[in-house]
Order: structure tokens, then C-alpha cells, then sequence
């Protein structure tokens, strides 16, 4: 079979070969985690990109020396889920109340004047909400079930069937979570105008809008590691 052209791939099959052409996909506004399923063809035409300049910013960020560490799409699956808790999900647990928090605060001194921040805020207490659920499904349910059919095809053994069927179920609720908190973020990111800091605002505003917008860079990652390699890489088994 005919390699597809790299305008033919989806964007998701392109950073999971290699991450380093995530920086080309931020830098001009295409989603590489919960839009990666759409084709760079496809998305260039929509946003009026030249197909050709983008592939050409791609071919240029891999030829240069890959690092190994970044092969992400080479990782065995329970090692990958173990990263994604390691690395992801901690940093989740770690900052999502304390931004919350903020949100709330300066949602409370400022509201009056940027009306944007009490939406902000009551926007990423569910998602807040909404994520520590979706990581306890993944790190009791999901990955567990993973990890178990993973050893039983190392062993030469018949994967359990409910544990199949884990998988299968929470592929799909997982997905649907991915989005729903993907369309929150975008949303944010229009409300604050790309986390523009306003010329008339506190410490804690400014704090509030980094935070935000390092949660967003650190989902980014997580979610396409999850919806363009783990998942796939799940589906099959």
C-alpha cells in the first residue's frame, strides 16, 4: 500500500510520529489532541493555510536529530499509561484547585469590570470537577484493564473478556470527556482573548492567566498522547 502524502494524514498520525511538529500545529492554531483526527489537507483549506508552508515547516523540524525520549508512539502500553499518570495526572492533582481558586477570587474583585472572568470561572470549576473523575476512571478502571490484557499477550494467554469490554466502554466515554473539556479550554482561551492580561488588574489576575494557559499547553500533550497514541494502540486490543 501507497504511503499517504503528509497532506493526507490527520494531524493526530503526525505528532504521533513525531511530537516536535506539535510547536508547527500551535503556531498556527490547529489542534493536535481533540481535532487530531482531521486531515492536514482538510484543515489547511479551512483555515486558509498553504499546504505546502506548513508541510515544508514540518519536514524541517524532523530532519533535525530526534531525541529518543519523545518517541512516545514506540512506548509499550503500560509503560505509556504509567508516563501519562506519572507526568499528567499529577500535575492535575497539583494545580487544578489552586487555579479554581483563582478563577474564583478574581472573578470576585474583578467581575464587575471583565465580566469574562466570573464565566472563566465557573467554567473551569467544571472542569476541574469533571477531570478528577475522568482520572479516577482512568487510573482504577482503564488503565488497570490495559495493563492486564497487555501481560496476558506477553504470556501467550487469552486476555480476560471483561476486561475487553472495560476497554472497549471506556474508550468511548473517555473520547466524549476529551472533547467536552477540549471545547471548555477553547472557550476559555476566547473569553480571556488568548489570555491577554487586561492594563488595570492585580498580581492575581496575571498568575490566573499564566496558570490557565500552562494547564491548556500541559492538556494539549496529555490529550494527544491519550486520543492519538494510547487509545488507538487500546482499540486493538
Amino acid at each position: 500500500m501507497q504511503e499517504p502524502t503528509t497532506g493526507n494524514k490527520t494531524i493526530g498520525e503526525i505528532v504521533a510520529a513525531d511530537f516536535r511538529t506539535a510547536t508547527v500545529f500551535e503556531n498556527h492554531g490547529i489542534d493536535f489532541c481533540c481535532g487530531g483526527k482531521v486531515a492536514l489537507a482538510t484543515i489547511c483549506a479551512e483555515k486558509g493555510l498553504d499546504l505546502a508552508a506548513i508541510t515544508g515547516e514540518l519536514e524541517a523540524v524532523q530532519g533535525e536529530p530526534a531525541e529518543r525520549s519523545q518517541n512516545y508512539s514506540s512506548w509499550a502500553l503500560p509503560f505509556l499509561a504509567d508516563y501519562i499518570v506519572n507526568t499528567h495526572h499529577v500535575y492535575l492533582k497539583e494545580n487544578d484547585e489552586q487555579i479554581a481558586a483563582y478563577a474564583r477570587k478574581i472573578a470576585a474583585v474583578h467581575g464587575a469590570h471583565h465580566p469574562e472572568v466570573i464565566r472563566i470561572s465557573a467554567i473551569f470549576d467544571k472542569i476541574a470537577s469533571d477531570m478528577a473523575a475522568h482520572l479516577k476512571e482512568e487510573e482504577e478502571v482503564f488503565f488497570p484493564a490495559i495493563k492486564r490484557v497487555a501481560e496476558a499477550r506477553i504470556s501467550g494467554n487469552t486476555p480476560d473478556e471483561q476486561d475487553r469490554e472495560t476497554i472497549r466502554v471506556s474508550l468511548l466515554k473517555l473520547e466524549r470527556e476529551h472533547e467536552e473539556i477540549g471545547d471548555a479550554v477553547h472557550t476559555i482561551r476566547h473569553l480571556s482573548k488568548d489570555y491577554a492580561i487586561p492594563g488595570d488588574v492585580c498580581n492575581t489576575f496575571m498568575i490566573t492567566y499564566r496558570k490557565l494557559k500552562e494547564f491548556e499547553d500541559d492538556l494539549h500533550k496529555h490529550v494527544h498522547l491519550e486520543n492519538n497514541i494510547l487509545f488507538p494502540k487500546a482499540a486493538v486490543l
